[in-house]
């Protein structure tokens, strides 16, 4: 039987900056986080986080600039909670629905005090990441986890995780509808190579700390080609690298080229990790990739929306609420920390990049060069201004 009492929903996503001046605080809050970045002495993730979104905020902000100054992220997360209030409550079942940010408003916490003031008995947590990874729905799970421990009327409210949920048949359904909508698109359908493009991870976080990502990211793939049953061809890449480190391969830029010189003309993006649009399906997939798709010959490039308020997934959604509230609960504890033994992070060794394996080293060396560049800036002495940089 359905929960009854107050049902409530959390939505759980990364967040983005609603316009450009949001995008350096937006940038500090993500790695102010250390789930992103490890330092050893916590008194130095802010003044690191500071720095680091100091200097990488102008170039951000060109890429949101190009998408219309802002990430759509926020409206069409809430436009997807209005879309699941009204679809649970036609089935039956009354939920008040919040959307809880990882690094923007509404942040997480800001969700949860609207759910402490509406008196909710059942929560069923929602991350709007179809495939689990530690750095996203296991990053807002650990912050959750923190909450509850901190508030000791949090202990007193009913609540179930939902980790991933990349398997559910009408999440699959809509993809492949949408998937199968733009194929018509082309002259010849049944030729054009499906292309799908997954947020990447560093490999450590998968070799190293157990993240299931990977394996989900593939099997999600699969399924979603099962469901659409067309003789397309199709490749699975990693989008999203930062730094010189091995992250999953292959790398989409390396895919389309490597297509390209296969010959292949017709191409369909599908990306398979987001619901929603934002900067990585606006501005990287439409902007960059397309450019260095048609500089390898793929003259015909093209991209299946994002599922965004699609009634089918809008279902899904609907779907994965009721079956929580009628199964037994699922904690923190169970998805923070499996019961098989996995080491959530790599153990410390000498590593150059931003991994999980790397983070400590990498925030020494980083904190001592910030330091450098304090001690510099009070003395007005050192090799940036020997250069004319200061």
């Amino acid at each position: 039987m359905v929960a009854m009492g107050r049902v409530g929903v959390l939505l759980l996503n990364l967040g983005g900056p609603d316009n450009l001046e949001d995008v350096r605080p937006f940038l500090f809050n993500l790695f102010a986080d250390p789930e992103i970045i490890r330092l050893p002495f916590s008194w130095m993730q802010k003044p690191l986080a500071w720095l680091i979104s100091t200097m990488r905020a102008k170039k951000s902000q060109e890429n949101y600039r190009q998408i219309g100054g802002g990430s759509p992220l926020r409206h069409i997360t809430e436009a997807q909670a209005q879309a699941l209030q009204e679809t649970l409550k036609q089935q039956g079942q009354e939920a008040n629905i919040y959307v809880g940010m990882r690094y923007w408003h509404p942040f997480t916490e800001e969700a949860i005090a609207h759910v402490k003031r509406d008196r909710i008995e059942h929560l069923v947590i929602l991350p709007l990441y179809p495939q689990f990874s530690i750095s996203t729905s296991g990053s807002s799970f650990r912050l959750l986890e923190q909450l509850w421990q901190d508030d000791a009327k949090l202990n007193q409210l009913e609540y179930t995780v939902i980790p991933s949920w990349y398997q559910e048949p009408g999440y699959l359904q809509a993809m492949a509808d949408l998937i199968d909508q733009e194929l018509q698109r082309f002259d010849h359908p049944d030729a054009v190579h499906i292309f799908f493009s997954a947020h990447g991870v560093p490999s450590s976080y998968v070799t190293e700390a157990g993240d299931p990502y990977q394996q989900e990211i593939e099997h999600c793939t699969d399924l979603i080609m099962q469901t659409l049953n067309r003789p397309n061809a199709h490749t699975l890449a990693y989008q999203s690298r930062v730094g010189p480190v091995e992250w999953l391969q292959p790398y989409t830029e390396d895919a389309l080229k490597e297509l390209g010189n296969q010959g292949v003309k017709d191409l369909l993006v599908v990306p398979i990790s987001f619901v929603s649009e934002h900067i990585e399906t606006l501005q990287e997939v439409d902007i960059e990739y397309r450019e260095i798709a048609e500089e390898a010959g793929i003259h015909n490039f093209q991209r299946v929306p994002a599922l965004n308020t699609h009634p089918i997934f809008i279902e899904s959604l609907a779907t994965l609420v009721v079956d929580a509230l009628n199964t037994p609960p699922r904690t923190f504890a169970e998805v923070v920390r499996p019961s098989k033994k996995v080491k959530m992070y790599p153990q410390e060794r000498w590593e150059w990049g931003m991994t999980t394996a790397a983070e400590v080293w990498n925030g020494r060396l980083a904190m001592i060069g910030f330091l450098a560049l304090v001690l510099e800036l009070i003395s007005g002495q050192g090799p940036l201004h020997f250069v004319g940089l200061l």
